[in-house]
């Protein structure tokens, strides 16, 4: 069994993090701009690692090799080559009610495993914890695995970006969930988080107790009525 660690960004894991952005968007935003991120009180950006059991100090980084022998157990062919333990990353920017998600992204070698599930379950999670209104992100059409993953979460279409993307060229579809503080959405969000633990597990992942403490920032957090777009 695996364990995962769920925490805000951390300065020295810039350089990784911009790997696997690389990896996974081919360069969406810079180093400066994952450092702007860590400045802003206004935006929380989590990222996922691999950790194991340790005695002496409870958690530690879990190496490649390490990572492979699991992968292997359960019959997934590939695993990333690089020292680190980098699994994923997402982010949301508060703009007075909203929670305006930037990026998800889950290393290649590691998807289709619940781990964007359990990304984007901690990002409402804590956007609801931020006593925000409702969440809105842009996604491609093209892009059928985000889209019915958002729809778990109650996410619907409002409204499109033309020729959004530069790289296809494909149109953005704007998604909004409303009503983060309502008793609807917590249900949803604990039916999403049950089906998500399962699904972990069968990988061979496993989230420790207090999991849920890990991705409350330390920096002070607060309302923007705008921000300067971290991409370039």
């Amino acid at each position: 069994m695996t364990f995962l660690e769920l925490h805000p960004l951390k300065a020295e894991q810039l350089s990784a993090v911009v790997e696997l952005d690389q990896l996974c968007f081919g360069g969406l935003w810079t180093r400066s701009g994952y450092e702007r991120e860590l400045d802003s009180s206004s935006s929380q950006l989590l990222v996922l690692e691999a950790a194991i059991d340790d005695q002496e100090s409870g958690f530690s980084r879990q190496s490649s090799e390490v990572l492979t022998q699991n992968l292997a157990r359960a019959d997934f062919q590939t695993a990333p080559t690089s020292q680190n333990s980098l699994l994923g990353l997402g982010c949301f920017w508060s703009i007075l009610e909203e929670a305006h998600i930037t990026i998800l992204a889950v290393h290649p070698d590691y998807q289709r495993q619940g781990l964007g599930q359990l990304l984007l379950y901690a990002l409402l999670r804590d956007a609801k914890r931020r006593q925000l209104e409702w969440a809105t992100l842009e996604v491609k059409p093209s892009n059928q695995a985000a889209l019915s993953l958002y729809q778990k979460f109650g996410f619907s279409e409002a409204g499109r970006r033309r020729r959004y993307y530069k790289d296809t060229g494909e149109d953005a579809l704007i998604l909004w969930r409303r009503g983060l503080q309502t008793l609807e959405f917590e249900e949803t969000l604990t039916q999403c988080y049950r089906r998500v633990e399962h699904y972990l597990s069968l990988w061979g992942w496993q989230l420790p107790d207090s999991w849920e403490a890990q991705i409350i920032s330390s920096k002070p957090f607060k309302e923007s009525p705008g921000l300067t777009s971290p991409r370039e």
